[in-house]
């Protein structure tokens, strides 16, 4: 028996490693140990204790077993099954982590409304509470309120929580405008000079903020002399980079003008919500913000996000893949418009109801009925850009969709280095996608899914792409250790047996 866990062990490692793109060599090295002592572990071997797994989960930013708590999630599907009724989509994970952060501009209370309860807000929150501010779930656990000290205590910065969100990075804008010195973890593969990190420091060094990284710590000294005197030109249209640019100009005193801003959903969260504290935004929607600053925000602020347009993909794709009718309610149709356009050509059936407004006020919603349609591939290949394109994390969703469609398919995934080759997993499924380069797959339909067991992949949309299939698919499948899905989604599992899944919630060590 022992023996037979320790290949199921290895195998789960075997599986990270590999999803990570990492040799067994650069494991050896990541662990201080040798590569065929990483070779003996993976074949089931070698002994090996739960200091040595938890080392090895961290550093493949994968939870094969977590210290303290009970054991990874992992989900048993049984497939096959349509679904039916209505579902009602839950406010937007990117928009609440962006205020999470913008919370600390203000010096009052804030809360906000219908918080997505999910591991990255977590993560956060985590963070936050180790700094000092106080937060507390209200309105029976719907609500959240957060409330800061005078002085953060940015010594005592939790950095395993830190560096286990990607938002960290948002904290850059508002720190600088509350310390003259400090350091913030990052998490893991965020280096400076790297596509992801460097448009950050362009854009905050034109407020003082100047940035050494070391041994996994931001090293941020401001320079208070130091002020935008031009534009700010993004040197990426990137969401993130455009929140840091809009949670550094919200305080400084005078008006700035940022240029090549991404317009989307959680930019336009933001900016809503600066509104609410004070800081006048014009341009909001469009690629040019101009920030009118305020030095000092202290202010009770009571604000509700919106939708999250790509939890309404993800339950169109549920419907389509399953070949399902299904209403999924409080769409933010600004937000997927040209997704349901490129659907409609395919073939889609649906309908949709008049456009309504969000609980702030600005964002326009819609219920969407979706019903069991025949599909043809795309003439055009499916591809992201900026909005209002193509959201680029819907763009794993249409590898489920283009398989269960007529034709072959191109998806070019031009932006992330990694997540095309994440979406070959539902070859493991009866999928047939053919990876092309890094960023190209060429899809064929339609599919006759099987089910199957294997581990989640690491990123968030292919991972949750996987499960869709797998609903879809006769038979029973197991994924493995889902926490990446619970990063993004809020009780997705329950929520989709809700309309007629059948995905039971399993633990082991």
């Amino acid at each position: 028996m022992a023996d037979d866990y320790l290949v199921r062990i290895g195998k789960l490692i075997r599986d990270a490693r590999q999803h990570r793109g990492w040799t067994q060599t650069q494991l050896a090295e990541a662990l201080g140990t040798s590569q065929s002592a990483v070779n003996r572990i993976e074949r089931g071997n070698q002994n090996i204790s739960l200091e040595m797994i938890a080392r090895i989960g961290e550093a493949l930013d994968s939870e094969i077993v977590s210290l303290g708590y009970a054991g990874p999630m992992h989900l048993r599907v049984v497939g096959g099954r349509h679904l039916s009724g209505s579902i009602d989509v839950k406010t937007s994970k990117n928009a609440c982590v962006a205020l999470l952060c913008a919370s600390l501009l203000n010096s009052g209370r804030t809360v906000l409304r219908r918080v997505a309860r999910i591991e990255e807000v977590y993560r956060l929150l985590e963070v936050l509470n180790s700094i000092g501010v106080r937060t507390r779930w209200i309105n029976d656990g719907v609500d959240l309120e957060i409330v800061p000290p005078a002085e953060l205590d940015l010594a005592a910065i939790d950095a395993e929580a830190a560096r286990r969100t990607r938002s960290i990075i948002m904290f850059l804008g508002p720190l600088l405008h509350r310390t003259d010195r400090f350091m913030l973890p990052y998490a893991g593969g965020c280096d400076l000079g790297t596509r992801t990190v460097e448009p950050h420091m362009i854009a905050l060094r034109r407020f003082g903020l100047d940035i050494a990284a070391t041994e996994g710590q931001y090293h941020a000294v401001v320079d208070r002399a130091v002020a935008p005197d031009r534009p700010i030109v993004l040197t990426e249209r990137g969401d993130t980079v455009t929140e840091n640019a809009l949670l550094a100009a919200a305080r400084h005193d005078g008006t700035t003008v940022i240029r090549n801003a991404s317009s989307n959903y959680m930019v336009q969260d933001l900016c809503f919500f600066l509104e609410a504290l004070g800081v006048k935004v014009d341009g909001i929607g469009t690629t040019t913000l101009t920030v009118h600053g305020v030095p000092k925000i202290d202010a009770d602020v009571d604000y509700s996000p919106s939708e999250d347009p790509v939890e309404a993909m993800s339950l169109v794709a549920a419907a389509v893949v399953t070949e399902s009718e299904l209403t999924v309610r409080r769409v933010p149709i600004e937000f997927l418009e040209i997704e349901l356009a490129v659907l409609e050509e395919m073939g889609l059936d649906h309908d949709r109801t008049p456009e309504y407004f969000a609980d702030n006020g600005r964002t326009r919603l819609v219920d969407l009925t979706v019903r069991p349609s025949k599909l043809e591939a795309p003439i055009d290949k499916i591809h992201p850009m900026p909005f209002p394109g193509l959201n680029i994390d819907n763009v794993p969703f249409f590898a489920a969709i283009a398989a269960v469609a007529q034709g072959q398919t191109l998806i070019h995934d031009w932006v992330y280095d990694n997540r095309a080759i994440y979406l070959t997993d539902l070859n493991r499924l009866g999928g047939r996608l053919q990876l092309l380069d890094p960023h190209r797959v060429l899809v064929e339909g339609p599919t006759r899914w099987r089910a199957a067991e294997m581990m989640c992949p690491p990123a968030l949309r292919p991972a949750v792409v996987v499960l869709l299939a797998m609903m879809a698919a006769e038979g029973t499948s197991v994924l493995r250790n889902v926490y990446v899905i619970n990063r993004g989604y809020e009780d997705l599992a329950e929520r989709l047996n809700s309309i007629g899944a059948q995905i039971e919630i399993f633990r082991d060590i």
